[in-house]
């Protein structure tokens, strides 16, 4: 059975970030459709800004030292981050702080974090702020500090100071990238500087991303794998590197 077109952009970006570059006939021949369709694929994918064209084919983003936007991550693997944001749903305390890091799966763990809880949600992000601002069942606290166009994130000093003054019961945070070898990285300073300081200042730090983004590394570390309770992620994930996470210490669930 063929695969539907949002299908087909998250299996080439998946396969351009774990390989030197991909192919049109490569891809046209595993996906079983034209080499036409696939050119339109890398076309699109390029305009969100996730590949490069290159002859023949085209390479991943990432391998050029670039980030994605948030509008193009936001396309990628919508059923796993729908399934991470409601395992996470799970964590939530009846009452308390609750911290949602910028992203792309904390954004759908706003979208569904439960009403007539007396919760405080505290956030750097513009779009999550945006999305809870209107509910008046709980306390929203929006971060300051330099605005990061690729993200819509609050970083920087500003951030990193006030999240230093507060305490928080449950932090979701988002990565780029999550290793064994390496850890938690991303590839902007002051994103993981904020990262950091949302890590101590939380007494439950729970980090949440889909499984491309475990393996992966990139230029700044925010953190140990040691420093996180719990990883949340989804099915995609092999067990034998969900073992090798949990052993470093994190509780890794699988949605």
């Amino acid at each position: 059975m063929q695969m539907h077109q949002h299908e087909r952009h998250t299996f080439i970006v998946d396969l351009a970030r774990r390989t030197p570059r991909v192919e049109v006939g490569d891809l046209a021949e595993s996906l079983d459709v034209t080499p036409e369709t696939i050119r339109r694929d890398l076309t699109a994918l390029e305009r969100h800004g996730l590949v490069r064209r290159v002859h023949g084919g085209a390479i991943a983003i990432e391998r050029f030292g670039f980030e994605p936007t948030l509008e193009s991550r936001t396309e990628l693997h919508r059923e796993e981050k729908r399934r991470i944001a409601e395992m996470a749903i799970g964590l939530v305390p009846e009452h308390g702080v609750v911290l949602l890091d910028a992203g792309t799966t904390t954004g759908v763990i706003a979208e569904l974090l439960p009403h007539g809880r007396e919760l405080t949600v505290v956030t750097d992000s513009l779009t999550i702020a945006g999305a809870l601002a209107r509910r008046t069942d709980l306390e929203l606290h929006l971060l300051g500090g330099r605005v990061r166009h690729r993200t819509l994130a609050a970083v920087g000093p500003w951030a990193v100071h006030a999240i230093a003054d507060v305490h928080v019961d449950v932090a979701f945070i988002g990565t780029n990238g999550v290793s064994v070898d390496r850890g938690l990285t991303t590839p902007d300073e002051a994103e993981a500087a904020t990262k950091r300081a949302m890590i101590e200042a939380s007494a439950c730090p729970v980090l949440v991303c889909d499984h491309s983004k475990i393996g992966t590394n990139h230029f700044h570390r925010f953190g140990e794998l040691s420093s996180i309770d719990t990883i949340v992620t989804d099915s995609g994930l092999d067990p034998e590197t969900a073992a090798a996470l949990g052993a470093h210490g994190p509780e890794v669930l699988l949605a």
